[in-house]
């Protein structure tokens, strides 16, 4: 498969991004969970440039290897905190909102919230969001795993 666009991104655009970044890391919640969101929303939605760039953005900040392989399973594995959990059945309900999907439903609300305040909520949101967006992007342009930004 062959990525359909060659050109760099534009610089408003690239901007823009770089501030909903800092607005995300500003949130007061651990680079590693707001890694282990991107990841978990790029596996669902098969982005393999964002898992791949995911995973070696996790590591920079000290994921461990066998963290990072068990995202995808993470309710079978005793690797992760409740904290954790419900940053992941966050990100799986926002992610997964096709046809008749029920979305974030207020229990698996009320268990991010009672991990997280308003704040931190809010980075995770964007986050999941944001990855959301950048994986409808690599899908629709075949861009390639590879790149780590």
């Amino acid at each position: 498969m062959e990525a359909r666009v060659k050109s760099s991104a534009n610089a408003d655009v690239t901007t823009a991004i770089q501030r909903l970044y800092k607005a995300i890391h500003a949130g007061g919640v651990d680079p590693r969970l707001l890694g282990l969101v991107h990841l978990r929303a790029s596996q669902i939605n098969g982005c393999s440039p964002c898992v791949f760039a995911g995973v070696a953005s996790a590591r920079r900040h000290g994921e461990t290897d066998e963290r990072l392989h068990n995202v995808v399973a993470w309710r079978e594995t005793p690797f992760f905190t409740e904290a954790e959990r419900a940053a992941l059945a966050l990100t799986e309900a926002a992610t997964r909102i096709q046809d008749g999907a029920p979305g974030v439903t207020d229990e698996i609300w009320e268990a991010a919230a009672a991990h997280f305040d308003e704040k931190q909520l809010s980075a995770i949101n964007l986050e999941i969001a944001l990855t959301n967006f950048f994986n409808r992007i690599n899908r629709t342009i075949r861009e390639q795993a590879g790149k780590a930004w």
